[in-house]
């Protein structure tokens, strides 16, 4: 199977959960599988914007990227982020690979419109080319993803620095183009959770939509929500879930069916 998990910058912020995460891929590698991961990073972007003096600012959950925030989203996420992990893939005899858009011509980037906001240098995917990451994975190396990519060469933009992609959004779109059977947000909660803060084994749109308007998923599992279910449009033939990235075996144990939240289209 092939399997596309999406990691947030909060799961890879220390050693110890950098290292059970790496473990865990080791472990669903090692039972056949092939990885993908695609990773944020918004908490190590925070702290290094601080330590650089600028402003984050956003709008509806997303970083408005100016020309210098685009170079510190840049180092963080291409350089610090990414080569942490893999380098803890590496301690756990797993060959990987840090890839941005650019590497390969991956992926490219579209800039992204809100409601007539600037979020500047803010883009969505446009274009993915599956080639380098197909040969990473016919080597038996795991490709490690940061979602910056380079202003596609057909659109019409400023080119003059990296776009940055919500990782959440930029998921969905990679899993379809790379053929992933399954999709795996891989989060610090163990599922999408009812009034009685039960875990919701299965979710559709309607039933997230009435979830949504009475208030009981809210806050920062909007963004979550909103991620799987764009995920589930973009890439309708797989399997979409929200489940909890804590042990080292969080990648098989959410292969269950009693683990996390799946997200369906049907209605």
């Amino acid at each position: 199977m092939r399997i596309l998990v999406k990691i947030g910058g909060a799961q890879l912020s220390d050693p110890e959960s950098r290292s059970q995460l790496a473990s865990a891929i080791a472990g669903a590698k090692a039972a056949g599988h092939q990885l993908i991961v695609v990773h944020g990073g918004g908490d190590q972007i925070r702290d290094l914007t601080g330590k650089l003096g600028i402003e984050d600012r956003y709008h509806d959950g997303l970083r408005i990227t100016d020309a210098a925030t685009a170079e510190a989203v840049l180092m963080v996420l291409g350089g610090q982020v990414n080569r942490q992990l893999v380098a803890e893939l590496g301690k756990h005899d797993v060959q990987a690979a840090g890839l941005t858009g650019a590497d390969g011509q991956t992926f490219s980037a579209a800039p992204l419109q809100r409601d007539k906001v600037d979020l500047g240098f803010v883009g969505s995917v446009h274009r993915v080319q599956s080639a380098l990451v197909e040969t990473l994975l016919a080597s038996d190396v795991v490709p490690v993803i940061a979602t910056v990519a380079p202003l596609d060469a057909d659109l019409d933009g400023k080119a003059e620095h990296f776009y940055n992609i919500n990782a959440d959004h930029c998921a969905g779109p990679l899993a379809e183009a790379l053929g992933a059977d399954t999709l795996l947000f891989l989060t610090n909660v163990t599922g999408v959770l009812d009034a009685d803060q039960q875990r919701i084994p299965k979710l559709n749109p309607q039933a997230c939509a009435e979830l949504r308007s009475s208030g009981v998923i809210h806050g920062g599992m909007i963004p979550k929500v909103e991620a799987a279910l764009a995920a589930v449009a973009a890439h309708p033939g797989g399997t979409i879930k929200i489940a909890p990235a804590q042990g080292e075996h969080a990648i098989l144990a959410a292969l269950e069916s009693n683990i996390g939240t799946a997200f369906t289209g049907d209605h």
